[in-house]
């Protein structure tokens, strides 16, 4: 049997409709369909769940992110797959580009890294968006508000470019050391290559890599005009040809920090009122769990 939590609200508003594709791609198995936003408790969940059975989690990034975030720590199912009916669908072209079908999924949500922003912790799958990104994030949900049709959000990335978002000057530390920078268009923080529906924001980046780095990018220094020429090219990955304006750094630890709050979005999941967050790798996690000192009883 499979197990399809799947969540209707995904695809802008048709995640009920496109999970029904699922019907004809396992038209031989016994399918068993639930809303995802129905589970409260997921090991008791997970502990229901005959080991010669599979389950699937069918939904968008945003989905992703919040099942990785609540089952954190847990054991998943043997046969863990993802079935992507997003609007975006960065994760899927990340790892599976093109693909339409179950995507294996258990190797992705080990040692994922965790951004600490306003105060809380998350995991992520794909990236933290800050700068224009998370404007685009900001105004993409009040329209989808308003609206099921589906979001434009290059259009509100050229429009912010053009008359709304104004760049701030930003400090970005990695792994200890801190430069500056001024006119800040955006500064994600990736563990894959893309985000925002497709732009391809750090080509370098391997989401598997044995080091466990993960990478920032400053888009940063520029006029309106210049950046509306070079921002098109984020979604072929070859923005980082332009090096007076695109900075790449990698390490474990990243902070960056704006003059004033703007939002962000964690795998397109939006927070608002944010100077600045950190994110911290897997493999800076362990180390610091290694070498915590642990108290003795007097």
């Amino acid at each position: 049997m499979y197990h399809i939590l799947y969540n209707p609200l995904s695809g802008s508003g048709k995640g009920y409709d496109r999970v029904q594709g699922l019907r004809e791609l396992l038209r031989d198995e016994e399918l068993n369909f639930c809303d995802i936003r129905e589970i409260k408790d997921y090991a008791e969940f997970f502990a229901g769940i005959p080991a010669e059975d599979a389950l699937v989690i069918a939904g968008g990034d945003g989905t992703l992110n919040k099942f990785a975030n609540f089952t954190d720590g847990l054991t998943y199912p043997a046969k863990l797959y993802y079935y992507a009916m997003g609007s975006g669908n960065d994760f899927r072209q990340d790892v599976a580009p093109g693909e339409n079908g179950l995507i294996p999924l258990a190797e992705y949500l080990k040692d994922l890294p965790a951004v600490t922003v306003n105060g809380k912790s998350y995991r992520f799958l794909n990236g933290i968006g800050y700068g224009i990104d998370g404007y685009c994030c900001e105004v993409g949900d009040q329209l989808a508000k308003k609206s099921d049709k589906p979001i434009n959000y290059a259009g509100i990335a050229i429009k912010g470019l053009l008359f709304h978002y104004k760049p701030t000057k930003a400090t970005v530390t990695v792994d200890g050391i801190t430069k500056s920078f001024r006119k800040v268009w955006l500064a994600p923080t990736m563990n894959g290559r893309y985000y925002g529906g497709g732009m391809n924001i750090a080509p370098a980046q391997d989401r598997l890599n044995k080091e466990r780095t993960i990478s920032t990018v400053v888009l940063y220094g520029s006029g309106k005009l210049k950046t509306l020429i070079v921002f098109p090219s984020i979604f072929k990955g070859e923005h980082i040809k332009h090096t007076e304006m695109v900075s790449v750094m990698t390490g474990h630890e990243m902070t960056v920090k704006f003059d004033r709050p703007v939002a962000l979005q964690i795998d397109g999941e939006l927070v608002l009122n944010v100077t600045e967050y950190t994110v911290r790798s897997a493999a800076k996690s362990v180390t610091e769990a290694e070498t915590e000192t642990v108290p003795t009883e007097a």
